[in-house]
């Protein structure tokens, strides 16, 4: 639920901040007020694309800044953690907008992408307006809806899952076909580069391992040096760094009785001779392990120079050369014995589309019995829209050919008036019927989409009298569930309200600025009348704007 929002130089708003609480929220003012840019920032939380010319005149930025409360969206909060933005029930979602162009985006104080942001909020928040009601009109979203009422998401995915397998194999087996017709050429080359990482035999990890070698190689004398004259040094030359400690160990030890303090002094110093004599000892055995075999560097250098070659033609390491010899390998295999690669191809084709089919009618079955639910519901739902002689349905067509959505197509009908035959939706419904016929899906299904804040647009649109009155009902019965942002024009939907806020639009220092108004009650009833009667605001329009409220809330 989204509960504070803040707006800065944004178009005509300098500094906005308002707080939503849960239910219905309506925002009404005379036009050119600045509802819409309310709904544009809005927009900027749901992942829009930020427009330069957003910016308000003289500033450098805008921001847009909001707060959602996510005490009942467990899934959200896991989406949060996975995703590095810890918030436990809170989720602060920052848009700033340059002009320099260096738009930034901040989920929970850190920095995030759009492509992180949008399917945060879009699992908590979305905008209906005009582009919504418009979205009525596109006859591929249809099917789309159906499932969403029906629940069938899973049935769904199933099948897309299917579906890709079953257009996987197509494709495999169209490219046998295809290789077919360049087989000779095929087997060639590709016998000729498996050939030739099969002579070099790389195995894995043999380069670092040669690597290691050609380094000890290179400074082999450095390190015979070293093991061999640090032996010498220590204990095997005459006048050896342990023998002259063995002679002063000895000699502080026998003083030890004529001067007790030099006896710990030898003790320490006969400690340190064992510790030197056994790094003499480990110098020794380490010197005679190293061999100057003749034309073993020469070897390690041919090896590497082979492998190297490899990895420069087909993979960037040896396990992936050997993981490109296996692919090759097998595409050979297949090309060796093309008819028998194209029957076991045929037959894992031919099971999964029979997997296909099976979840396709498995959703099929689903969709006709949630069509004909859906059909109930949002007839009960129009005739509380004023709509009652309406007559709705969702027309199934079944493809010749299993689709990537099913195997069939769907198709919003509507008959508005008695006695006509049902036609499509997307042709002869106007934009009052449209902005109706939205509310009564989304009052069929209220919890079908998973949100908790919807935003509506001036969904009311191009209706009035008994038609405003059942949709302001119809928006508060969808804000019992969820919380409800409505920007409206007419006084019959404002009257549902829970919350009355109203959009200003004045002028301070020469400048034009919007701000956003929570209404008492003494308010909410000045603005109903201003709703009612335009600017004249009269006894008998402030008692008419009472009684809309009164009716509204049942009185």
């Amino acid at each position: 639920m989204l509960t504070d929002l803040i707006i800065k130089n944004f178009a005509i708003i300098d500094h906005l901040q308002v707080s939503f609480g849960a239910g219905f929220n309506v925002l009404t003012g005379e036009t050119g007020a600045g509802k819409s840019i309310v709904i544009d920032a809005v927009g900027l939380l749901l992942g829009e694309r930020a427009r330069p010319d957003l910016i308000r005149t003289g500033e450098e930025e805008a921001v847009v800044e909001a707060l959602f409360d996510l005490s009942n969206c467990p899934d959200l909060q896991r989406a949060l953690d996975e995703g590095g933005f810890c918030g436990g029930d809170e989720l602060v979602v920052r848009r700033v907008v340059s002009r320099s162009g260096k738009n930034k985006v901040f989920v929970n104080g850190s920095l995030a992408t759009l492509g992180q942001l949008q399917p945060l909020t879009a699992g908590m928040m979305t905008i209906y307006g005009q582009h919504a009601q418009q979205g009525l009109q596109r006859s591929e979203l249809h099917l789309a809806l159906l499932d969403q009422f029906a629940r069938a998401g899973e049935l769904v995915e199933g099948y897309c899952g299917h579906y890709q397998n079953v257009q996987q194999l197509q494709r495999r087996l169209t490219h046998l076909d295809e290789a077919e017709r360049e087989r000779q050429q095929r087997l060639e080359f590709l016998s000729f580069q498996s050939r030739e990482i099969g002579e070099v035999d790389p195995k894995p990890g043999e380069d670092d391992e040669l690597e290691a070698d050609r380094l000890l190689l290179l400074h082999q004398e450095r390190l015979a040096a070293a093991t061999s004259g640090g032996y010498g040094t220590l204990y095997g030359d005459d006048g050896a760094v342990c023998e002259k400690l063995e002679t002063l160990a000895a000699s502080l030890e026998s003083l030890a009785e004529i001067d007790p303090r030099l006896g710990p002094l030898g003790e320490t110093l006969r400690s340190s001779l064992y510790t030197l004599e056994d790094v003499a000892n480990e110098l020794r055995d380490h010197g005679r392990q190293i061999s100057f075999e003749p034309g073993r560097q020469n070897e390690v250098e041919e090896r590497l120079a082979q492998l190297a070659s490899l990895k420069r033609k087909y993979a960037p390491t040896i396990e992936a050369v050997l993981s490109y010899k296996a692919d090759i390998d097998g595409e050979l295999e297949e090309l060796t014995d093309i008819d028998a690669a194209r029957d076991a191809l045929g037959a894992k084709l031919s099971e999964a589309t029979r997997q296909l089919r099976k979840a396709g009618e498995a959703l099929s079955a689903t969709r006709q019995q949630a069509a004909g639910e859906l059909k109930q519901k949002v007839e009960r739902e129009l005739g509380d829209l004023a709509m009652g002689k309406a007559r709705f349905e969702m027309r199934l067509t079944v493809l010749s050919e299993p689709g990537p959505r099913g195997l069939e197509t769907g198709e919003f009908f509507l008959s508005p008036n008695p006695g006509e035959e049902p036609k499509p939706l997307a042709r002869i419904a106007s934009g009052g019927e449209l902005s109706r016929i939205m509310l009564a899906l989304k009052g069929a299904a209220p919890e079908g989409d998973g949100l908790s804040t919807l935003v509506f647009d001036e969904v009311d649109a191009g209706i009035g009298g008994e038609a405003a009155t059942a949709v302001g009902e119809k928006l508060r019965g969808v804000a019992r569930g969820k919380q409800v942002l409505c920007i409206t024009h007419l006084p019959q939907v404002a009257a549902f309200g829970d919350v009355h806020y109203r959009v200003e639009k004045g002028e301070e220092g020469g400048r034009t600025r919007t701000s956003l108004v929570l209404l008492d009650e003494q308010e909410r009833t000045r603005e109903m009348a201003r709703m009612l009667g335009g600017a004249c605001v009269t006894d008998r329009t402030l008692e008419h704007a009472r009684e809309l409220i009164g009716l509204s809330r049942g009185g």
